[in-house]
């Protein structure tokens, strides 16, 4: 079971429950399925009440609770690209679901945690397509997951079908295709939904573009620049050539968030895959040097 170690800080004493809502963001539900534990709540080394009064340099302790896992599969092989006590960022490959579904049952992310970590409960911070690649960050106890949830600035990198010159912002509502359960599409009716691009540079029939969401849409990059005309090289779904890859082109490449225990800004880049970088060579990024300031919108 993870923990968490908070030291108070508060000019005059407080309720440990008002404290942890309110400077924290512990849930109710956490701080609900923590009061259940004998030892869910320490201050001080000593069980404590959520409703008992903390003061300036008590030293609290939350042990995270922790639900039925996955089935493990051993066999799978996913790097990781940072891990701290409560979260870890994998590279998550083309082709691998992050969950389990009836399809896919033993060959997910999830599946490859539980293996790695059976004492935690899988929680996937940010969710990516099965066939997109890149930067996925799992939290290992439930204060973390939901701290950072909403909290991650992700940039995705794409290859479009044709030549686009311009950098802009699409914002068009999206909303499921009529009989279907899987496709979406461009419809008034639909969530509204906001994409900002920059051109990377290009060949005559594919553009490579950097991306950053507002919104977190279902299919929302594939569905936006199909409606735009330029859809993902290798996504057949939504009507992107597949003649020179046989994947969608869509990668996480980088992502920026704040440690929820510590405060510090943190960053995970992950490099675009060698199958897409082939379709525009003349782009070439260095992934080692870009930073949160070389891709403002």
């Amino acid at each position: 079971m993870g923990q968490l170690r908070i030291v108070i800080e508060t000019p005059e004493p407080v309720r440990l429950c008002d404290y942890l809502r309110r400077q924290t963001g512990v849930s109710a539900r956490l701080l609900t399925q923590l009061k259940q534990s004998p030892e869910g709540i320490l201050c001080n080394g000593v069980p404590w009440r959520t409703v008992d009064l903390v003061r300036a340099g008590d030293v609290v302790v939350l042990t995270m609770p922790e639900g039925r896992g996955l089935e493990p599969n051993p066999a799978l092989r996913v790097p990781a690209v940072l891990e701290t006590a409560h979260y870890i960022v994998y590279d998550k490959p083309t082709g691998m679901p992050v969950h389990p579904s009836a399809k896919h049952r033993r060959d997910t992310l999830g599946n490859y945690f539980a293996a790695c970590m059976p004492s935690h409960t899988f929680r996937a911070v940010n969710r990516l397509d099965r066939d997109t690649s890149g930067l996925c960050m799992i939290a290992k106890d439930a204060y973390t997951a939901g701290a950072l949830q909403g909290k991650l600035d992700k940039r995705y990198y794409a290859v479009l079908c044709g030549r686009l010159t311009r950098d802009g912002t699409i914002s068009a509502p999206i909303a499921r295709a009529e009989a279907s359960i899987i496709t979406r599409c461009v419809r008034e009716d639909g969530q509204p939904a906001v994409t900002h691009y920059r051109v990377l540079g290009g060949s005559p029939d594919y553009t490579a573009v950097e991306i950053r969401l507002e919104t977190g849409r279902t299919h929302q990059i594939r569905v936006h620049f199909a409606h735009l005309g330029y859809p993902l090289a290798g996504d057949d779904l939504y009507g992107g050539s597949c003649r020179d890859i046989d994947r969608q082109a869509l990668h996480c490449g980088r992502l920026f968030w704040r440690d929820p225990v510590t405060g510090q800004p943190c960053s995970a880049v992950s490099p675009w895959r060698r199958e897409m970088q082939q379709l525009v060579p003349q782009v070439q990024l260095d992934w080692r040097n870009l930073n949160e300031e070389d891709c403002e919108f």
